[in-house]
């Protein structure tokens, strides 16, 4: 291959330790490099335009960066890396199964809330403000809030959250709001980003094949992952990130194991209207021997449930009537556990609001607005759904120019509202990483940079899933003296302040 050719190929990156070589991305390819019998016979400048145009067809398949996962975490990863100076550069592919068009579209609708929400820490939203994501949300689809109220279903044992514990300066615990506001707001702000070359969106685009690439005369590939995609299209990447989800694609390519288990539990969710909207700004978590309920705040008067509970109970929730769903719910926040298994095990929405009624009698007046969320009325059309909750961590989050972040690597128990934060926690530790290693003027997929990634990102995760899982356990009985630990427990901490401070900081990610 000549000069000019490489040339083609290679370019010259100044990076912060010196200049280095790089092999030039581009667009997609579909072309293979012809074989040496395929070349032989052309004169020597036939020879040599063939090179060319194999070559260059080569280069235009190559990609600094390909993620995969069009969710939360690989359009934040994508958005992270153009709005850094010395990454914006970067030729960036992201590859998504499913179609974005309904995320690229959405706009609100004041009837109609989404089930799939999540609950973003203060850090989480600090980053999305500095990276420039937040001011495509659409503010009125955020419900903040302030106070925080947990229970024991058993031993009645409470604790207490506020703005007082967090110490921010606007108190906030944290912001709920639809997964549909942010990808949204990512995939605008990716639009609307100055940064050349922009990312490559490509959705409705299934990965069929993880292989590794080929060496050739004057290009060694070899240890590039090269994509088959569902187009026909084949993609090759300096750095390959999964942001693919618990059946990660790439994570199985890349043999990283992954450990854990499943919890036996559904997690219920639907879109709610509340009696009145209390403007109090307060979640509502309940923990009963089958599983927590939380009641998370949305605006106008609006709530998302929670629900994790058998999947015998979840199947149940989702075939009932809406106005007997709605009772449950209702139930499922005042009544014991007797009774509510009593409610459960009937089908009439009338015999369930009776006998809701009658019980829901006995409770002192007092309790409702103190103790208690405000009524549930309605169930959204359509909104109910549950999915199987596990845990699952993997050994290591790279390997040989791979990087696995948010549920790729690590999934834990809805309980805490933690699994898309843990996530962005991932996204903010490996562009940081990725940052460092192009000022330095390093290969961003070799395994010893990517292992810094890894070595910050593993024991946070760790600590948290380890507590989430604890926490699981702990209250999925009702065996008497665990109970008695628990609610002596839970009594000491809610008397120490400096306790539920430390707590609270922890999960706001300070």
């Amino acid at each position: 291959m000549g000069f000019c050719t490489k040339r083609a190929i290679l370019r010259m990156r100044r990076g912060g330790a010196g200049l280095y070589r790089e092999y030039l991305p581009g667009p997609r390819f579909s072309s293979t490099l012809p074989s040496e019998s395929a070349r032989g016979g052309q004169s020597g400048t036939e020879k040599s335009a063939t090179d060319s145009s194999a070559y260059s067809t080569i280069a235009s398949s190559l990609y600094d960066v390909v993620i995969v996962g069009g969710g939360i975490s690989g359009l934040s990863l994508a958005a992270g890396l153009k709005s850094s100076h010395y990454t914006s550069n970067l030729k960036i592919a992201l590859v998504e199964g499913m179609s974005l068009a309904s995320a690229k579209s959405w706009s609100p609708d004041p009837d109609r809330y989404s089930n799939r929400v999540s609950s973003i820490t203060p850090a989480s939203q600090r980053y999305l403000s500095q990276i420039g994501v937040w001011d495509h949300v659409y503010a009125e689809r955020v419900q903040p809030y302030d106070d925080m109220r947990v229970w024991d279903g058993v031993s009645g044992a409470r604790i207490h959250f506020d703005a007082f514990h967090l110490g921010t300066e606007d108190g906030t615990i944290a912001y709920m709001t639809e997964n549909l506001n942010l990808q949204h707001a990512l995939l605008s702000h990716l639009n609307d980003s100055p940064s050349d070359p922009p990312v490559m969106i490509l959705d409705n685009t299934k990965v069929e094949a993880i292989t590794k690439g080929q060496k050739f005369d004057d290009l060694d590939l070899s240890s590039w992952p090269a994509l088959k995609l569902s187009t026909g299209d084949t993609i090759m990447a300096r750095l390959l990130i999964g942001a693919d989800g618990v059946s990660s694609p790439v994570r199985q390519f890349a043999n990283i194991e992954s450990r854990g288990w499943d919890y036996n539990q559904h997690g219920l969710v639907a879109s709610l209207d509340m009696e009145w909207d209390d403007r109090q700004r307060i979640a509502w978590q309940r923990f009963l021997p089958t599983g927590p309920i939380a009641l998370l705040p949305m605006p106008d008067g609006k709530a998302s449930v929670v629900w994790s509970t058998t999947p015998k109970y979840a199947a149940h929730l989702k075939s009932v009537s809406a106005g007997a769903f709605c009772t449950l719910v209702n139930a499922a926040f005042r009544l014991g556990m007797v009774d509510l298994e009593y409610l459960m095990s009937r089908v009439d929405e009338e015999d369930i609001r009776e006998d809701f009624e009658w019980r829901d009698a006995r409770l002192p007046i007092e309790a409702e607005g103190q103790q208690f969320p405000v009524r549930v009325v309605e169930v959204q059309e359509g909104s109910r759904a549950s999915f199987p909750l596990r845990m699952r961590h993997c050994d290591t989050y790279v390997a040989p120019r791979i990087a696995l972040v948010g549920d790729a690597a690590h999934t834990t128990h809805p309980l805490a509202g933690q699994g898309l934060n843990l996530g962005q926690g991932d996204v903010v530790s490996l562009v940081r990483v990725v940052e460092k290693a192009s000022q330095q003027g390093s290969d961003i997929g070799d395994e010893v940079v990517l292992q810094e990634y890894w070595a910050e990102r593993y024991p946070v995760n760790h600590v948290m899933l380890g507590i989430i899982d604890k926490l699981q356990k702990l209250y999925c009985t009702d065996f008497p003296p665990i109970v008695g630990i628990r609610t002596v427990g839970l009594e000491v901490v809610e008397s120490l302040d400096w306790v539920k401070k430390m707590i609270m900081k922890q999960a706001a990610g300070a």
